[in-house]
């Protein structure tokens, strides 16, 4: 009887669309010699109300992780050389 519950749930976690961003989809195409620091980076978020943990680099982007305005959980990828949002 149990194998008849179970079947069902695993059915329907293999058929929900996966969430999440997909890193390997954010690029960020700028000369290493455009780039700004990225403490300007944390700066100008803390001054937006942003808790920065920690800025990486990732796929030529700084990644960002910490908490946004309304204190959610964030992981934000920025354009080095404009701080433009790119995900």
């Amino acid at each position: 009887m149990r194998i008849l519950t179970i079947i069902p749930c695993l059915l329907a976690l293999i058929s929900v669309p996966r969430i999440g961003h997909a890193h390997g989809d954010v690029t960020c195409n700028e000369a290493s010699a455009e780039w700004r620091p990225s403490v300007e980076l944390q700066a100008e978020l803390k001054k937006a109300g942003w808790t920065v943990r920690k800025i990486k680099i990732e796929n030529g982007c700084y990644e960002v992780y910490g908490f946004d305005e309304n204190a959610r959980r964030v992981e934000a990828f920025f354009n080095p050389r404009t701080f433009e949002r790119v995900l």
